[in-house]
C-alpha cells in the first residue's frame, strides 16, 4: 500500500491549452479515492499522470513517499484498470492473468499460487481455462482486475472500468469492488463520471470541474454540506433543488438548496403552493416533479404508496434547517447567515 501526494500539479497541452491548473491533493494510504465530475474535467488526465501515462508540465507527483514524477509507468508501483479490458483472446483467463509475471520471469510456482489467490478473490476458480469469449462483461472485468492484483501494486488505478457494463452488472461490480477493497486493504483511485458510483463506493471523494478540485470529502460530507454550487448540483439523485430570485434573496441567498426529501408535504397549507407535473414510481420511494410560481420546478420524494398523480396540488414547506445557501459565486453561505435571514423572516 502507498499513499499519493500531488504538489502544485499542472498539465498544458501544446503550451496553450491548460486542462488542469495548479492541482494539490493527498490520497491517503488504504482509502478508496473515488474522482468525479463531468466529462472533460480532467479526472482522467489527473489519474493517468499519478499512472505515468501523461508527463507533468509542472508540479510533483510521490507515491509512497518517493518522488515518481518523470519514473516510468513500471516504476511507479501501480496497476491500472482501463474501461476496455485489454485482454488477449487467444489465451485463458489463467493465462491472462499471469502474462505480466511470465514477462517478468517471475517463477511458474509463485505465479501458479498468485494466479490462485486472485481467481479466488474475485470468484474465478471455475473460469481459469476459458477464454475471453466464453466470459460476461462482468468476469472479464474481473479478470482485468485479477491481472493488476497479481502484480501486488501500491497502488490500484481504476479508469471508468464499469462503463461498458449493462445497469445490472455495474451494480455487482460495484459491490464487488467495495468488497475487493476490504479484503485487500490497498490504496485505490477509481474515476467515473457517475456520482452515484462515487458515493456508493468512496471513502474519500474529489469532485472536479474544469480542472480544479471543487471539494474533497467523505460521500456524506459532499451530500449533507456541499461547499460550492457546482457541488450541490452535481452530488445527489434525484439532484438538489436550487431556487434563485424573491426566495433565495429572502433568506440573504443567490441561490437556495433545497434536497428533495427535505420538503415537507401538506395537501391543505404550506410556504409554496406547487403543482403535479410527473410523477416517477420507483417502488419504494416516488418522485414528484412539480411547478410553483414562487420557486420555479422542483423534485419532492414522497412514499412508493403515495396517492399523488399529474395535476394535484401540493403545499411544500423546506425543512429551514436542511436550507443551504449559496453567494453570486457560487460559494456556500455561512449557516449562521441562513439562521439570521429566518430569524427576520419568522
Amino acid at each position: 500500500m502507498a499513499d499519493v501526494t500531488l504538489v502544485d500539479i499542472e498539465k498544458t497541452f501544446r503550451g496553450k491549452t491548460t486542462v488542469i491548473p495548479n492541482l494539490n491533493l493527498h490520497i491517503e494510504d488504504g482509502s478508496f479515492t473515488v474522482l468525479v465530475g463531468p466529462s472533460g474535467c480532467g479526472k482522467s488526465t489527473l489519474l493517468r499522470m499519478i499512472a505515468g501515462l501523461e508527463t507533468v508540465t509542472r508540479g510533483a507527483i510521490s507515491i509512497g513517499g518517493r518522488d515518481v514524477t518523470t519514473a516510468e509507468p513500471s516504476d511507479r508501483n501501480i496497476a491500472m484498470v482501463f474501461q476496455s479490458y485489454a485482454l488477449y483472446p487467444h489465451m485463458t483467463v489463467a493465462h491472462n492473468i499471469d502474462f505480466g509475471m511470465r514477462l517478468a520471469k517471475v517463477p511458474a510456482e509463485e505465479r501458479k499460487a498468485k494466479v490462485a489467490e486472485a481467481a479466488r478473490l474475485l470468484n474465478l476458480e471455475e473460469l481459469l481455462e476459458r477464454k475471453p469469449a466464453e466470459l460476461s462483461g462482468g468476469q472479464r472485468q474481473r479478470v482485468a482486475i485479477g491481472r493488476a492484483i497479481v502484480r501486488n501494486p501500491g497502488v490500484f488505478l481504476f479508469d471508468e472500468p464499469l462503463s461498458n457494463l449493462d445497469a445490472a452488472l455495474r451494480n455487482r461490480m460495484r459491490v464487488e469492488l467495495a468488497e475487493l477493497h476490504q479484503r485487500l486493504d490497498a490504496t485505490m483511485i477509481y474515476v467515473t463520471h457517475d456520482q452515484v458510483e462515487a458515493m456508493t463506493l468512496a471513502d474519500c471523494i474529489v469532485v472536479m470541474n474544469a480542472g480544479r478540485i471543487e471539494q474533497v470529502g467523505t460521500p456524506m460530507t459532499l451530500y449533507q454540506r456541499p461547499e460550492t454550487l457546482f457541488v450541490a448540483g452535481f452530488i445527489g439523485s434525484p439532484k438538489m433543488n436550487l431556487i434563485e430570485g424573491a426566495v433565495a434573496k429572502a433568506y440573504g441567498a443567490t441561490t437556495l438548496g433545497i434536497r428533495p426529501e427535505h420538503l415537507e408535504v401538506n395537501r391543505e397549507a404550506g410556504e409554496w403552493q406547487t403543482r403535479v407535473r410527473v410523477v416517477e414510481m420507483l417502488g419504494a420511494d416516488a418522485f414528484a416533479y412539480v411547478d410553483s410560481d414562487a420557486t420555479g420546478p422542483l423534485i419532492v420524494r414522497l412514499p412508493g404508496d403515495a396517492a399523488v398523480r399529474s395535476g394535484d396540488v401540493l403545499y411544500l414547506t423546506p425543512r429551514h434547517e436542511l436550507l443551504h445557501g449559496f453567494d453570486a459565486d457560487g460559494q456556500r453561505l455561512p449557516e449562521e447567515a441562513l439562521a439570521r435571514s429566518r430569524g427576520s423572516l419568522a
